[in-house]
């Protein structure tokens, strides 16, 4: 004896509407075993109910609105399982930052130098940039000139996206990986 499946009755924070909660009148009916065409709501819920299965509303800004019949639980397993699968293929970049002074001496900037290729090698995009504090703001063209030394450094193993730009108190360039 098989066991008769409840339908699916829906609630308050399904994106879908389901059965007895689709209110269009008349519907264009898809799904499998089904003949797909316009019908009133009433014989597709019953079409949808001789099946076991459930009527849902994928298309409702459709003219008229496009219901499907499907089993909703499993057809919300897919799409969450999609939408995992899509989510795990994405590439997350991250912004390392770098920090410099305008007066960094020369043996600083090739240790930072080292920490920006690795963060390159890894993937990471890079911002680096020189903090002018009180009356050092006076000294632009010398942190102008570090940033772009320290990008030609760089050019090897990662292309200049953005050139010196001020931003209040900072001068920054952005670095990405080639």
């Amino acid at each position: 004896m098989k066991k008769k499946r409840k339908p699916f009755r829906g609630r308050v924070q399904d994106p879908h509407k389901i059965n007895q909660y689709i209110v269009a009148d008349p519907v264009r009916l898809v799904g499998d075993n089904v003949e797909q065409g316009i019908v009133d709501l009433a014989s597709a819920l019953a079409l949808a109910e001789e099946q076991e299965l459930d009527l849902v509303e994928v298309s409702p800004k459709a003219n008229p609105p496009v219901c499907k019949v499907i089993d909703y639980r499993k057809f919300l397993y897919d799409q969450k399982k999609k939408a995992k699968e899509l989510k795990s293929t994405q590439v997350k970049t991250d912004i390392k930052e770098i920090r410099f002074g305008p007066n960094t001496d020369e043996h600083d900037v090739n240790f930072k130098l080292k920490h920006a290729e690795k963060f390159i090698d890894e993937g990471h995009k890079v911002r680096a940039y020189v903090f002018f504090r009180g009356r050092s703001i006076v000294f632009k063209e010398r942190g102008e000139l570090l940033l772009l030394q320290f990008a030609e450094k760089l050019q090897e193993v990662a292309k200049l996206e953005q050139m010196p730009k001020m931003e209040g108190k900072k001068m920054i360039i952005v670095l990405a990986p080639k």
